[in-house]
């Protein structure tokens, strides 16, 4: 686990007060007049805003290629690390608003800057998170950053572990160094991200403060990080808003294969082409489990033998709370046909399905469950998406696979490092430098190393390593994850719901299986924003 060491500024930043600048920051003052106006529409609304474009939230950035992939970039200096600010024009006198933050990383990959708030758009409030922001008067903000896949113009490999993360302190740095000058507050920060980037704001905003992220703040010139290395100001958060979240990716695969097989799931879906890998990674769950020393909703130690009642008892509670919310909310009988529809691939229409509902038995008029078969829903939550091949993330190298996270993990001249103990030793690709075949170490010998850096990365971009720590993790949460969303386990959130609980410092979790949701997020914008606006009134009455 990394070493923490409490901040002595964590209470006086979380107003998003601070110190006078130090010097190291002096370039990075924000220019309160480097804006276009830009004219949008929210519920048909004229809404005029300020767009302060691609504000670099560091003062040494990375160069990177002038192509990346099959992209060529506009902005290598620094398109991989600054912001676009949008500010409602009733909000620029109001330095009190909150300040919503997006990350738009996909899948951890890098994520290049982007414009949510485009002039001559519209916007509906009840189902853009954009839209329901600016009505909101909330300062709007795209924040990109380095992860796995940037190059930098060098050659190297910019965006390893704990790049994002880095960055992301990096922007919420930048905000309190210019929190008197920009509209909003640095103390009402809400951090939203989906998949990779629900993983990114999660870390975020447990890791808050921690010392453990200040050498890397320093290489990149983040704000209040003076010349002897030392933080004058603070990168916690008000509110973490996360969707489906790829967390936990040191134990993602274990959990993924106990799930899946435990109760015969891949067998039933015709996925069994790597049983071998998928029996030797479950096996590893229990311990692991055990190890984190979380409770039930009973209050007892939650463990893999009751783990499958608690998801069963979240999904029953999607359910109910689903058929609560509207009369015309019903979910078919067994028997009948459930009609589903997924997120077609980038620039192609929705998929849509249908199967049998032979898994959960409803009493609509009562908005009542009589019973779950857990081994028919996870049939069915396989069935309705393919699962991935084992191991699910730590892929590249082991059984022939290519895919996986791998790539976010390694030295910056390394094209991927197995950060996991089964894959590095089942790694097979001779001549990649990377596995027990090619180095003659064992996992346990290769860690052992303290210039080994490939399991501190995990550690470093990983929440379950902070909550309960002495970090400054943000006091609210906002979780989901869907009920048939096959790309993590459900007990990855399921822990991090049961960590975040525990800890005496956070106010308020909201966590949920959204009923009927496949991997995705911002789909329940309005209940998602009256959250947002609760938070704001409790923190506000103290």
């Amino acid at each position: 686990m990394v070493m923490l060491s409490a901040s002595p500024m964590a209470s006086a930043e979380a107003s998003g007060s601070r110190s006078a600048p130090d010097v190291e920051d002096a370039e990075l003052a924000f220019d309160d007049t480097a804006y276009t106006t830009i004219n949008v529409t929210v519920d048909g609304v004229p809404t005029p805003v300020r767009w302060y474009k691609e504000v670099c939230y560091v003062a040494d950035p990375i160069l990177m290629a002038s192509t990346q992939g099959a992209n060529t970039i506009a902005n290598p200096a620094c398109g991989y690390q600054s912001m676009n600010v949008f500010v409602p024009e009733g909000a620029v006198d109001d330095q009190d608003t909150a300040i919503y933050y997006a990350v738009n990383n996909g899948g951890w990959f890098a994520s290049y800057i982007r414009a949510s708030v485009r002039d001559g758009a519209s916007y509906d409030s009840a189902t853009s998170n954009v839209g329901a922001a600016l009505k909101a008067g909330f300062v709007f903000i795209d924040v990109a950053s380095r992860s796995r896949g940037v190059v930098a113009a060098d050659g190297t490999y910019a965006g390893k572990a704990p790049a994002p993360v880095v960055d992301a302190k990096a922007a919420v740095r930048y905000l309190r160094l210019n929190d008197d000058v920009m509209p909003g507050s640095a103390g009402r920060i809400v951090i939203n991200g989906t998949s990779g980037g629900g993983a990114l704001v999660s870390i975020l905003g447990a890791s808050g403060n921690s010392t453990d992220y200040e050498p890397y703040l320093a290489e990149i010139g983040a704000a209040g990080i003076s010349s002897k290395g030392k933080s004058t100001i603070g990168d916690d958060v008000f509110a973490v808003n996360a969707y489906c979240p790829i967390t936990d990716l040191g134990n993602a695969d274990i959990a993924y294969e106990w799930l899946y097989t435990t109760l015969g799931t891949r067998a039933a879906v015709g996925s069994t082409a790597e049983s071998a890998t998928s029996a030797a990674l479950a096996a590893q769950y229990p311990a692991y489990e055990q190890s984190l020393h979380l409770k039930s909703a009973a209050g007892g130690p939650l463990t893999a033998e009751n783990m499958l009642d608690e998801i069963e008892a979240e999904v029953i509670h999607s359910a109910v709370t689903y058929m609560g919310a509207d009369p015309a909310n019903v979910i078919p009988d067994l028997g009948e046909q459930i009609v589903y529809t997924s997120p077609g691939s980038p620039g192609s229409p929705p998929k849509s399905g249908t199967y049998t509902n032979d898994w959960i038995d409803v009493d609509n008029d009562a908005n009542t469950v009589v019973s779950v078969d857990m081994e028919r829903y996870l049939t069915f939550v396989g069935t309705q998406a393919t699962l991935k091949p084992a191991p699910a993330f730590d892929q590249t190298g082991v059984n022939n696979l290519t895919a996986g996270e791998s790539n976010l993990f390694g030295t910056s001249t390394q094209v991927y490092s197995n950060f996991t103990e089964y894959a590095w030793e089942h790694n097979i690709i001779a001549g990649d430098g990377i596995g027990l075949d090619d180095t003659g170490l064992t996992w346990v010998q290769l860690t052992k190393d303290p210039d080994t850096t490939v399991d501190e990365q995990v550690d470093l971009i990983d929440p379950m390593q902070y909550i309960g720590t002495q970090a400054d993790t943000a006091p609210y949460w906002y979780v989901r994850h869907g009920t048939r969303d096959r790309d993590t386990a459900f007990t990855i959130s399921l822990n991090l719901d049961r960590a975040l609980e525990a800890d005496q410092d956070v106010r308020d979790v909201n966590y949920r299986l959204a009923w009927d949701r496949p991997h995705s997020g911002n789909y329940d914008v309005p209940e998602a924003m009256q959250w947002i606006a609760d938070a704001l009134a409790t923190a506000d009455a103290g």
